[in-house]
């Protein structure tokens, strides 16, 4: 009996609170033993909320007592969300006068008090389970005899109180991290000491380490997890080759950045007798030198994932190992797992396996390299690459195959541009650029994907634990919003609840690629879905169209990639897996995951944080400077315009100065009461900077000028743009191998009966009637306005006379 066991228990329809001995009698413990166990295990469960014990001693799931279970997200106004911890649940808001002393990132438990309008819950904060932050960063402020320190994290709400007592050596101005003594009750701060200066907020590099500590991300290895990967040889012996694949003989290489050291996977292609691709896909075997429950798997663990600063990268694995053994370096026998794919030639997969291998790697290419063959046609690159340039060419010709297959069966791609931010010595911004996405990335983007979903599928069919990349169905509220949100702008997509298919979606992007709303329409869409994340179970990829998905192709700085790892090796070398490991994976995989998942949101968390920071300062020495830019967002309080940089800045409301401004929500929009001029979203503007706060990372703009709006579409092309989201293979989301066409997981598809047979038309597929309508309307809500103010103003001046 262990905690899954009870939990199931007590998630059965027929199950009802019981006591102690009851659940004894359940469970049919006869010994002492046993029940101290089942004691020991109750009490865990309710010390992290799982179970709750109620006034009578009575056992239950909170679920089943009008609870929820989840973590705090509050907001610097002082209200919050509860997130559930079951990801299909909808999130709890939480009043500021019902927070019950909890603070941003606790798990707590809130009881749904009703339900609003619409699908929004509100309850209370009925328990606090545990604290999600102990150690806060910020600034310290000396009042003499005592002090505070205000949060970097605005989303605590709350300064920390610190005794004269607890300086330690911190004067006015310093950035500091502080340890929380006592928590808040009611209106109280909490209370704190200082543990640690990071130095003046002023100073060079204190504004990254500040993020680090905030994030509380893990800079130096523990001495045992170093002595670990000291003790990893530099070069392979004869006896760890054995019992694997000699690939050495195999042309491959490896096309990564100019600046990475950590090379973890090295790719090879060529056509087989029967006009066949055959492509490989050679992982660095980390699981080989990482040992289950070893100090650098615990660390490893501990970290989730590399996290990637502007100025510095916070690995997943210490150097010794990630830029060392581990690292598929160019001539030298490294340790690999090859996942082997034959293609036809319309690049379905035929037939794959997955097996242990040791490789020699011919060569160490750069993106820039390749892409200047493959490109440019460099004659010098040609004749330095040459036996090396057929195969690339071969892999150009298979990757846009890939490509266009993923396409056409659906997957969404986000072409975002992507900003590049330089620093100089002292981390001072000193230009912001583009990341390139040409052929020679998507070569190696076409191949991990395809490797990835091989690798998926592959262990799905098993029947066995794994882990699994996944990324579930748009929530039908949101994507809802969208649909109607597009229609602003000229289009309709056709389809019904959450069972519009993804292909829709894609086309859509195409229709609007290089037009003034195509960026603000791709950011609204990716907002519109869930997060991808980690599961125990497969349960599909909706953003890439597949059934299928995990993460098998970065074990050096991820986690899960590493566990995946560690399955495959399993299998590889025991043919089979004893109930005993079938059970233990069972039970950690949904833990892993989780972990997995949430240690990926802080590193992007902290990595767009940096990035904010880096952007503010860059602009702050521009403050006074012009710019063209385009509106990315129109709220209440003003108007975001983002750079052709990707800079964002806001220009509030009370800078718009020739006029009084409504915010029109429907139409995404400000209007001029007078004027009727109108912002929105996809206008084109310019702005000049006139202000930049770095504490907030907000930068300020005001307008100068305008272009031509983009209000609306001229009466002609007023009929919108349907998009019918057909799939060219329609009913396939695999990776085009024939024989599994018909088979899909039961939990996808169940999701998909429910979907068809509960959800409603989200998208109008309306002519120009509709469009004509919803202008009229606008229109006349504006007039009406107006009328309304005008008696306002009518009666305020009879009253005055009077």
């Amino acid at each position: 009996m262990n905690e899954q066991d009870i939990l199931s228990f007590m998630r059965m329809q027929a199950y009802h609170p019981m006591t102690v001995t009851e659940l004894e009698e359940a469970f049919d413990i006869s010994d002492s033993e046993a029940f101290k166990e089942l004691v020991k295990t109750l009490n865990a469960l309710e010390d992290r909320g799982e179970v709750i014990r109620t006034r009578t001693n009575r056992y239950g799931v909170p679920e089943k007592m009008n609870l929820v279970r989840g973590r705090l997200q509050s907001h610097p106004k002082g209200f919050g969300f509860v997130i559930t911890d079951t990801p299909d649940e909808p999130d709890i808001y939480i009043h500021a006068n019902d927070m019950n002393s909890a603070m941003h990132g606790d798990i707590v438990l809130a009881r749904i008090e009703k339900q609003t309008s619409g699908a929004r819950l509100e309850g209370r904060i009925i328990r606090i389970v545990e604290r999600g932050t102990t150690e806060v960063v910020g600034t310290f402020q000396d009042e003499r005899l005592y002090a505070f320190v205000v949060p970097d994290e605005k989303r605590l709400g709350r300064d920390i109180f610190i005794p004269k007592t607890a300086y330690n050596g911190a004067v006015d101005g310093h950035k500091v991290v502080v340890k929380i003594v006592r928590f808040p009750e009611g209106r109280s701060n909490p209370e704190g000491e200082v543990v640690e200066i990071l130095g003046h907020k002023n100073d060079p590099g204190v504004d990254i380490l500040s993020i680090i500590r905030k994030f509380g991300l893990p800079e130096a290895f523990p001495e045992a997890v170093l002595a670990e990967a000291e003790a990893a040889p530099d070069e392979i012996s004869p006896d760890e080759i054995k019992g694997r694949r000699d690939l050495r003989d195999r042309m491959m290489v490896t096309i990564d950045g100019a600046d990475a050291k950590d090379l973890d996977d090295a790719v090879s292609l060529e056509v087989l007798e029967n006009g066949n691709y055959r492509l490989g896909v050679h992982i660095a075997d980390v699981s080989y030198y990482v040992k289950e429950n070893s100090e650098l798997d615990q660390e490893a663990y501990r970290r989730g994932t590399s996290v990637y600063l502007v100025d510095r990268v916070i690995p997943m694995l210490p150097h010794r190992l990630s830029n060392g053994i581990c690292s598929l370096n160019p001539q030298v026998d490294r340790l690999t797992i090859t996942c082997d794919m034959e293609l036809d030639r319309q690049a379905n997969i035929v037939s794959h396996d997955i097996y242990l291998s040791v490789i020699r790697t011919n060569e160490r290419m750069t993106y820039a390299d390749v892409r200047s063959i493959l490109v440019d046609e460099d004659p010098e690159l040609i004749k330095k690459y040459e036996p090396l340039v057929p195969m690339f060419r071969q892999m150009q010709e298979l990757c846009l195959k890939l490509r266009a297959k993923r396409m056409s069966r659906g997957a969404i791609d986000f072409d975002f541009r992507e900003a590049k931010i330089y620093v100089n010595e002292a981390g001072e911004p000193t230009d912001i650029g583009f990341r390139v996405r040409s052929v020679a990335e998507q070569i190696i983007e076409e191949f991990m994907l395809a490797a990835n979903e091989t690798v998926a599928e592959h262990f799905h069919w098993m029947r066995k634990p794994f882990i699994y990349r996944v990324h579930e169905d748009p929530n039908p509220e949101k994507l809802m919003a969208f649909m109607e949100f597009i229609t602003n702008f000229g289009y309709s997509v056709r389809g019904k609840g959450n069972t519009v298919h993804p292909r829709a979606l894609q086309q859509l992007l195409e229709e609007v690629k290089g037009t003034p709303e195509e960026v603000i329409i791709s950011t609204v869409l990716l907002r519109s879905m869930k997060q991808a994340r980690y599961d125990a179970e497969s349960l599909g990829h909706f953003g890439l169209s597949t059934d299928f998905y995990t993460h098998f192709t970065s074990p050096i700085r991820r986690y899960p990639d590493l566990i995946v790892h560690r399955l495959i090796r399993e299998w590889i070398e025991t043919g089979k897996m004893s109930e005993k490991r079938e059970a233990h994976w069972a039970e950690h995989l949904p833990i892993i995951a989780e972990h997995a998942s949430r240690r990926e949101r802080v590193a992007v968390d902290a990595e767009r944080e940096t990035d904010d920071l880096k952007k503010a300062e860059y602009m702050q020495e521009r403050i006074g400077e012009e710019f063209d830019g385009v509106i990315s967002g129109v709220t209440s309080f003003g108007i975001f315009v983002e750079l052709p940089n990707t800079i964002e800045g806001l220009v509030h409301v009370s800078y718009l100065t020739d006029d009084y401004y409504h915010y029109h929500e429907k139409m995404y929009a400000l209007i001029g009461e007078r004027t009727g001029k109108q912002y929105r979203i996809g206008d084109e503007v310019k702005v000049r900077v006139s202000n930049v706060n770095l504490d907030e990372r907000a930068i300020d703009f005001e307008i100068v000028g305008m272009k031509k709006s983009n209000s609306f579409r001229p009466r002609g092309e007023r009929r919108p743009k349907v998009i019918e989201g057909r799939s060219a293979e329609r009913g396939r989301k695999g990776n085009g191998r024939k024989k599994n066409e018909q088979r899909e997981p039961a939990a996808m598809r169940k999701r998909r009966e429910k979907a068809k047979a509960t959800t409603q038309p989200i998208a109008a597929e309306s002519g120009s009637e509709g469009s004509e309508n919803k202008e009229k309307a606008f229109w006349e809500d504006l007039v009406r306005s107006k009328k309304r103010k005008k008696k306002q103003v009518a009666s305020a001046a009879k009253r005055k006379r009077k």
